[in-house]
């Protein structure tokens, strides 16, 4: 595993704690799934590394922002890797903070969207409930 996917891989880990901290007295129940590229899938797809979803949405969805790439490190080789950019600020390693902003979004999103007629699982639209 290389530096910048470990490292979001600890925040994501970091991110998952708080986040069943704060959404479990709301009777919400967060659940992290882990998946690894094979070398192979890697090869075919490197911008998949780093890919972060909730409720099936890609973490930049969430908070609005891009995904980029940058040439990573030697276990890489000469692919480059998904990046998170905001702004001007370019992220190899997606910081806690950030997956915990996009974590409570999803949440709010399906606070919101019960009794609507949402299916809240894969997110509600943008701007929120059904027929917002």
């Amino acid at each position: 595993m290389n530096a910048n996917c470990g490292s979001t891989e600890n925040a994501v880990e970091e991110a998952v704690a708080t986040l069943r901290q704060t959404l479990t007295p709301l009777g919400m129940t967060v659940v992290l799934e882990k998946g690894e590229l094979s070398p192979e899938a890697f090869a075919r797809a490197p911008l998949q590394s780093n890919l972060i979803t909730l409720n099936g949405r890609p973490l930049e969805a969430w908070l609005g922002v891009s995904s980029g790439q940058s040439q990573c490190c030697e276990v890489c080789g000469p692919n480059e890797c998904r990046t998170l950019e905001i702004g001007d600020k370019v992220f190899e390693a997606v910081p806690a903070e950030l997956i915990v902003k996009a974590g409570l979004l999803a949440a709010a999103v399906m606070l919101g969207s019960k009794g609507c007629g949402c299916d809240a699982s894969a997110g509600a639209p943008e701007g929120g409930c059904c027929g917002d």
